[in-house]
């Protein structure tokens, strides 16, 4: 399955259903009154990490996710059911972003961790819900709310505890393949890595897991070369193997070595602290007078109190030697339990807004220089509105006594506006009349 670690993908949750507009109506009870239910809330898209998926490579083929559509109230106070939810599997390490401001909204590291992306609409509510004793018989009922829909960057950063790192055609793959179970696709040119690949060791009691990413150019950091989509499969893991081709005869193991630890520190400081061990590989390419050079480049190393090792993956000098020391460094530096990240923001957490005793005023907004056309700015108003189904007998008395309530028609007056104007509210047009709002009853 091809290897792809970044997409976008487009959710949308449930419309929530609407309420019933009922009245009971049984033998001997010619005024059983109100018994319209609500609607049920629209389904949930939520993303849940889960263990044996190793790409994003299936959203390459279905990038839109729609939740369910909650079922409408009925009559005799049955609620309509809620509608289905969607869950969504990605690969344990997936990073979840808004796509459109970046905002970081999720880190799903370990199997099971889960987020609800976008949240189903509520439910409407049936006319037995504004049944109150001057109201005995309410004829309308409210529409389901719409569902929350939005845009995601999924971005996977492998879990590996072990990185082979080094610039292209260092034999990292080789080097991988002789450490562990791994069968990677290996040829001798730049960039024969162009995705990750996974191995397992095993260590003691447990299995540590070696990733070989794309070699790294100088300017990574940058996005040159593979740039970022190297940088980013670094971050998870514990220890580090820096690569060096010491039969390059074009640049140095030395300035190889500099270019790696330039990079890291370019993208985060924190991959200059993470243990590594540096190998010079390729040593069956040396001559007699060039081996020299292999044991200068460790010597250099170690002095700076960095374990270096001499190795082939073709002779497999030096391997067993290699498999000791990410043994001792795995007991060193034991894998750490990670944790689920989730941004806290308002999008995803509730706020609880307390009714204030004071309604407040409207905003108005003329829609052109003539006038003629006017809108309605309130949030609550809107929502409201929203909700309402105008093919019903009340809901015109309904909007009406709303509008009175918050002196819609005092507003645009003071506005300017002229009997015949349009008015737009949210998505509900009207013309506007000034003097015919009801009486609340």
């Amino acid at each position: 399955m091809k290897f792809v670690d970044l997409v976008e993908i487009h959710v949308a949750a449930g419309v929530g259903g609407d309420g019933c507009l009922s009245f009971r109506r049984e033998k001997y009870i010619p005024k059983g009154g109100p018994d319209g239910a609500d609607g049920g809330k629209g389904g949930d898209v939520i993303l849940e990490a889960v263990p044996g998926i190793l790409t994003l490579a299936d959203f390459q083929y279905k990038r839109r996710f729609q939740a369910g559509r909650g079922e409408s109230g009925k009559g005799a106070m049955k609620i309509g059911a809620g509608g289905e939810n969607v869950i969504i599997r990605v690969p344990c390490g997936t990073v979840i972003r808004d796509a459109n401001t970046g905002k970081l909204l999720a880190d799903l590291i370990n199997a099971g961790d889960n987020i609800i992306v976008a949240r189903g609409g509520r439910g409407g509510k049936g006319n037995a819900h504004f049944a109150t004793s001057t109201r005995r018989a309410p004829r309308f009922a409210q529409k389901g709310d719409k569902g929350e829909e939005r845009d995601l960057k999924l971005e996977l950063k492998l879990i590996a505890d072990v990185g082979l790192v080094g610039l292209p055609n260092a034999g990292k793959s080789s080097l991988l393949a002789a450490l562990s179970n791994a069968e990677p696709k290996i040829a001798c040119y730049p960039f024969t890595t162009l995705s990750p690949n996974l191995g397992v060791l095993s260590v003691d009691d447990q299995q540590v897991i070696l990733a070989d990413v794309p070699g790294l150019v100088e300017g990574a950091h940058e996005n040159k070369g593979l740039g970022h989509y190297f940088l980013r499969h670094v971050e998870r893991t514990r220890i580090l193997i820096h690569v060096i081709d010491v039969a390059d005869e074009t640049i140095a193991p030395i300035a190889q070595w500099n270019i790696l630890r330039d990079e890291f520190a370019a993208y985060s400081e924190d991959l200059l602290m993470r243990p590594c061990v540096v190998v010079a590989n390729k040593s069956d390419l040396l001559t007699n007078e060039t081996l020299s050079k292999a044991d200068e480049f460790c010597s250099e190393i170690s002095q700076k109190g960095i374990k270096c090792l001499i190795t082939s993956a073709l002779s497999g000098e030096g391997v067993e030697s290699l498999i000791q020391t990410i043994a001792e460094l795995s007991r060193l530096y034991p894998r750490q339990l990670l944790i689920h990240r989730e941004e806290n923001n308002d999008y995803y957490i509730p706020v609880i807004k307390k009714r204030s005793a004071d309604v407040s005023p409207v905003e108005i907004v003329k829609l052109n220089r003539s006038g003629g056309e006017w809108r309605v700015i309130h949030e609550n108003l809107e929502i409201t509105v929203s909700r309402l189904n105008f093919d019903q007998e009340d809901t015109f008395m309904k909007f009406a006594r709303i509008l009175k309530k918050l002196k819609v028609e005092e507003a645009l007056e003071e506005n300017g506006a002229q009997d015949g104007d349009k008015v737009y509210i949210g998505n509900v047009e009207f013309d506007f009349h000034p003097n015919s709002v009801m009486n609340d009853d």
